[in-house]
């Protein structure tokens, strides 16, 4: 009877602890990692190319350079600055060739002209001589009416300044030794005097108490 009885408890014993076991792996499994193989394309990729922006200009001069308003630096005014390194995209060039005129957004008609001398052009072929832009009004000088000015220059009369006479100069006063009235005492030979006769007062004195 107590050897069915432990049979009886065995089992349920393993029974448990296989439904305990089932259930631990059933909760640990969506935890582990687990490998995907990521599908590969059978077909071929293109391979993706920059479109060419045209030609450009990269600033070459070892200083800041500027960018005017048409090819010339005495007639057209200085609109933009442009660093060592940096690049712009050209748009055409003068009919000598001298100025290559740039894309530069922010100014009038959004462009601008640059020494050519001073950037490298990549490629210089590709440009297109540009007519030059209408040169720029020159600011107006004010000027006088000739006969305004005379009449204003007739009403202005000169007046002459008063000759400068410098003043005469100063004779220093030459006080000279004082002079005093009387009989002058030296103060010397006083104190001289007083200390002898004290001094004698002194030796009656000394020698009368004997």
């Amino acid at each position: 009877m107590d050897t069915q009885k432990h049979k009886l408890v065995l089992v349920k014993f393993s029974a448990f602890f296989i439904a305990g076991l089932m259930a631990a792996t059933a909760l640990l499994a969506p935890l582990s990692p687990t490998s995907v193989a990521a599908q590969q394309p059978t077909g071929s990729i293109p391979t993706v190319t920059g479109t060419p922006l045209g030609p450009f200009i990269t600033v070459t001069y070892p200083e800041q350079i500027n960018i005017r308003s048409g090819p010339n630096s005495t007639i057209y005014p200085a609109i933009g600055v442009m660093l060592p390194g940096e690049t712009a995209p050209a748009i055409g060039k003068s009919v000598g060739g001298d100025w290559i005129q740039i894309s530069y957004p922010g100014v009038p008609n959004n462009v601008g002209w640059v020494y050519a001398p001073l950037v490298s052009i990549s490629p210089y072929a590709n440009l297109i001589p540009v007519d030059a832009p209408p040169t720029p009004t020159p600011l107006t000088t004010a000027t006088i009416d000739p006969t305004l000015q005379s009449e204003f220059l007739s009403q202005v009369t000169a007046t002459r300044l008063p000759t400068y006479t410098p003043a005469p100069p100063i004779e220093p006063i030459d006080y000279g030794p004082s002079k005093a009235s009387g009989v002058f005492l030296p103060i010397g030979l006083v104190i001289t005097v007083f200390l002898a006769i004290g001094v004698f007062a002194g030796l009656v004195s000394y020698f009368r108490d004997r």
